[in-house]
């Protein structure tokens, strides 16, 4: 299964009730950056953000890729529509997650709960990413490709054993010094295991890390905010491990937030 085609199933009406009959009541477009006390690098993000009933469809992008306009358009339209539609990327991807979200909220899922503590930002995104890295099984000197790079989350597989590899499209280097490659399939090729994070999906380089996962049968773990009920869908389908972060995201609040671990046998 690809995404198109979990898009079209979902279509179909094959996981649950008709797409046509979910609407969209607010539309969000996020900027924000995040810099950690004594780090050089400011991570900027955005995002688009559905509401569906109670649950928020949920897509990161690169700056320029999404305007804030699309706001004004898009409250009221049926998720059916946004799928069919021809609208960016990350837009038809924040309505599949919102969708696949809506049918089984991952409160409701047989899923592990973690609480994040509350606290500052570093305190609170080093508890997140000891979460993500303790879905993998790292044994000394494993070798894991890390695809989209978060520093704690670097730290949190080093401190387990584990010999870090990482990938990013917008970092030379990691605060520890580690050089970052800008690209996946060889450091994916190089690795014993991979973590990825869920901008995969929003990129349009999901399948394609998913694939060869599945052809070199390596372990694959996503750590999500973007699509984090998408990613869902392909547990024992080629995902291994999922850490999957609904809105509001962790670096949002201060106070104690969870986020759903998922695990599989492969």
């Amino acid at each position: 299964m690809t995404v198109s085609e979990l898009t079209q199933a979902v279509l179909d009406g094959a996981h649950g009730p008709d797409p046509a009959s979910l609407s969209v009541t607010s539309a969000f477009w996020l900027h924000h950056t995040t810099r950690l006390p004594g780090a050089d690098v400011t991570y900027r993000n955005h995002y688009v953000l559905l509401r569906v009933g109670e649950v928020f469809g949920a897509c990161s992008f690169e700056s320029g890729e999404l305007d804030p306009s699309y706001c004004a358009d898009t409250s009221g339209r049926t998720l059916a529509d946004v799928l069919r539609s021809d609208d960016p990327l990350p837009v038809r991807i924040a309505a599949l997650d919102a969708y696949l979200a809506a049918v089984e909220p991952h409160h409701l899922a047989r899923a592990e709960e973690v609480v994040l503590p509350g606290g500052t930002p570093d305190v609170r995104a080093r508890a997140r990413d000891a979460a993500v890295a303790g879905l993998l099984d790292v044994a000394e000197g494993t070798k894991v490709a890390l695809i989209g790079v978060v520093n704690p989350l670097v730290d949190a597989i080093t401190a387990r054993g584990g010999i870090c590899l990482p990938c990013d499209f917008n970092l030379r280097e990691t605060a520890s010094g580690l050089p970052v490659s800008r690209d996946m399939l060889e450091v994916v090729d190089a690795a014993d295991a991979v973590v990825a994070t869920g901008m995969t999906l929003s990129n349009g380089s999901f399948d394609i890390l998913l694939n060869r996962c599945r052809e070199q049968a390596k372990p694959l773990a996503i750590y999500a905010q973007t699509g984090s009920a998408v990613a869902r869908a392909f547990l024992g389908s080629g995902v291994t491990a999922l850490s999957a972060e609904p809105f509001p995201f962790s670096q949002f609040s201060a106070r104690p937030t969870s986020l759903y671990r998922y695990r599989t046998d492969e």
